[in-house]
């Protein structure tokens, strides 16, 4: 497997910003791609040892294009993630005026965290999207568009100059981005963890998603996030990518994903990962009967049972 790391490209994304606070990253290639796609498509076919992606900003949630990467096609596994605060900084050929801004562009995940930044400044501008926030920014650069909305360090890498900066229409915007690579046994748990599925009902019927959802009540499994994705099947066909606390080796999360494995049409894991949103590992509190010590108490109480030794 080359030592390599697929990106969201070009060089000067956000992505790549993320990507170098992996201290691996400093003994990897870094190769850009044009697209989440392109990239995640590399590591399936061997030619990068992993592929880094942006998946959830906190404004619009899951980013769709890489949460549908991940939901077809053959499995990837997640196995890191990092958390990226994100301001904009509006790029401009050298000696553009705002007045004389007609055409912007930038990645699509990006014109929510901006709208209201353009309203009041820009409000008669046409908004093209662009692959990444530095594709807007080279495009830019090659005379395409009057301006781009990218981060401002990504003004040198293509010859512009940042006419506005600090641009965010929520405070305290964050970008979450994992590291994607084939399957392979999970790290081990830091008791601050996460782990990723997507699940399939067997039939839509009434109550469905809440018996679903019930697998992780019942065991004390908090949900990060719960966003439901078309299956391409018609209209009121989804499948729900899920993050819940915890690790697959803990037995409340195990449990739960075995029974989730008896009541859905498919379970697909995605990865259990050390969370990014925390410092020092830190078991988070449980409910009565949900820590491991307690599951293994009731499966031995169970096992006694059945030789008669209640």
């Amino acid at each position: 497997m080359p030592a390599s790391y697929a990106y969201l490209g070009p060089e000067g994304t956000f992505t790549e910003v993320a990507l170098r606070t992996l201290p691996e990253a400093a003994t990897r290639e870094l190769i850009p791609y044009v697209s989440v796609q392109s990239a995640l498509d590399a590591v399936r076919a061997g030619e990068a040892e992993a592929a880094f992606v942006p998946i959830e900003n906190s404004v619009e949630g899951g980013i769709t294009t890489t949460l549908d990467e991940l939901v077809a096609g053959t499995p990837l596994t997640i196995y890191r993630e990092v958390l990226l605060s994100i301001t904009f900084a509006l790029l401009v050929r050298p000696g553009t005026r705002l007045s004389e801004i007609k055409t912007v562009t930038a990645h699509p995940a990006a014109q929510p965290q901006v709208r209201n930044w353009l309203k009041k400044h820009l409000p008669d501008v046409v908004w093209e999207s662009a692959a990444s926030n530095a594709d807007g920014a080279r495009l830019v650069q090659e005379g395409r568009y009057d301006a781009a909305f990218a981060g401002e360090f990504a003004a040198a890498r293509y010859g512009l100059e940042a006419l506005e900066t600090g641009i965010h229409d929520a405070e305290n915007a964050q970008t979450r981005f994992v590291l994607v690579g084939r399957p392979a046994r999970p790290a081990a748990p830091t008791g601050a963890d996460k782990t990723s599925i997507v699940l399939w009902q067997r039939d839509d019927h009434p109550g469905g998603l809440r018996d679903l959802l019930g697998e992780f009540a019942t065991r004390g499994v908090n949900l990060m996030l719960l966003q439901s994705r078309p299956t391409g099947a018609g209209i009121g066909n989804y499948c729900f990518c899920i993050d819940a606390e915890g690790h697959i080796s803990d037995r409340r999360v195990a449990e739960t994903l075995m029974g989730l494995k008896r009541v859905c049409l498919q379970v697909r894991f995605l990865g259990s990962y050390p969370r990014a949103d925390v410092g020092p590992p830190k078991v988070r509190d449980l409910q009565p009967g949900t820590s491991d010590e307690e599951f293994a108490s009731a499966a031995d109480w169970v096992a006694r049972c059945q030789d008669g030794r209640f």
